[in-house]
């Protein structure tokens, strides 16, 4: 199997992405700048594994990255619900 050039920039873009987004992961200094490093870091492994897809040419692994997608979608709202917790208790407190 060889891949165009064209697949190999999209597959070192993807790289690259993901380098920036756990450099930022690392770095982040608050809790919410982590989780959208995270939430990024997933949606480039969705499209990922939408690019493998097209170079195998197997529809199956379309559903794969729809389910990946979906799951990490409820995970970055159940983070974003947990951190923002805290600051509801301190309000209703009040």
């Amino acid at each position: 199997m060889s891949f165009s050039l064209l697949q190999m920039v999209a597959l070192l873009l993807l790289g690259m992405a993901v380098i920036l987004s756990v450099i930022r992961f690392l770095i982040g200094p608050t809790t919410a700048d982590r989780i959208v490093a995270a939430d990024t870091v997933a949606v480039i492994a969705t499209g990922g594994i939408v690019m493998l897809t097209l170079m195998l040419e197997s529809a199956l692994y379309l559903d794969l990255a729809l389910l990946f997608g979906m799951l990490s979608f409820i995970g970055v709202v159940v983070l974003a619900q947990v951190i923002t917790a805290p600051e509801q208790d301190q309000q209703e407190t009040s």
